[in-house]
């Protein structure tokens, strides 16, 4: 069944697309859902229960923050990748669909990785410690390959390559990053180089960046005081860097005196 503007207006009780913020469709046996491509303001959709297999349609839809899928036909995770532009979803409930598999803790943290922004998935809440094992361990999520357009980037790569790339979107997400914490984006070729984990100390290196890659993610979720913290925690793990054993050992009974007498 094809969700049609007349459908979509009774249920939002609305009179233009434009006005739709909340819409629900539980249980309607939707398959075709293109019109969503035409709602760019809504918040909250519930498609729970239906017979959905492609999610290309929800990429325009930048507003919404709460979105219900459990129980429809989404054959693979890389449908996910449509919701990438989505930066204000904060809530998913995508369980039971064919693609999340058996493997529920490798599910989450590939669903994780792929939307670093939401707080909660399959109705439990997302934790900081969860999100940074999603960076490290979750399954890079691609383009699924029939919606790849066939044109050059800006790399003078075809599209098609560099959307199936999971290189490119290690890239995307790491530049991302760097780019909200105002830190200039790696090239191509550099990441290329930090990304070819052929010996057992690349390998180290690499998890070591995705550690960085998600400490410097959740710190755009701390306030004033937590940041606070963490610039005292880092104060204190840099001096193990810089200070010699003796003024080390000093400095770190001097601070666990301190920590008795508060």
């Amino acid at each position: 069944m094809k969700l049609t503007r007349k459908l979509v207006l009774a249920k939002a009780k609305a009179s233009d697309l434009d006005s739709v913020k909340k819409l629900n469709c539980w249980g309607c046996n939707l398959t075709d859902i293109s019109i969503f491509s035409q709602i760019p303001n809504i918040t909250v959709l519930t498609l729970s229960v239906n017979s959905i297999s492609s999610l290309a349609p929800l990429a325009d839809c930048l507003s919404l923050c709460e979105l219900y899928l459990r129980r429809n036909m989404i054959p693979s995770l890389s449908e996910l990748s449509h919701l990438r532009p989505l930066t204000r979803l904060r809530v998913l409930w995508f369980a039971e669909n064919p693609c999340c598999g058996t493997e529920s803790r490798q599910y989450r943290l590939t669903v994780l990785r792929c939307l670093p922004c939401l707080q909660r998935l399959d109705n439990q809440v997302v934790t900081e410690d969860e999100m940074a094992l999603a960076m490290m361990e979750g399954d890079v999520v691609t383009m699924p390959p029939n919606n790849a357009p066939n044109q050059l980037s800006t790399n003078g790569l075809p599209e098609a390559e560099t959307e199936n790339d999971p290189l490119n979107y290690n890239m995307e997400e790491t530049n991302k990053i760097r780019e909200g914490l105002g830190m200039k984006p790696l090239s191509r070729d550099k990441f290329s180089s930090l990304s070819s984990p052929s010996t057992k100390e690349t390998k180290l290196s690499m998890k070591k960046r995705h550690t960085l890659d998600a400490v410097l993610l959740l710190l755009n979720d701390l306030d004033e005081e937590e940041l606070g913290f963490v610039h005292t925690a880092t104060q204190n793990r840099l001096q193990t860097y810089t200070l010699d054993p003796e003024t080390l050992k000093d400095s770190l009974q001097s601070q666990k005196t301190t920590d008795i007498q508060h």
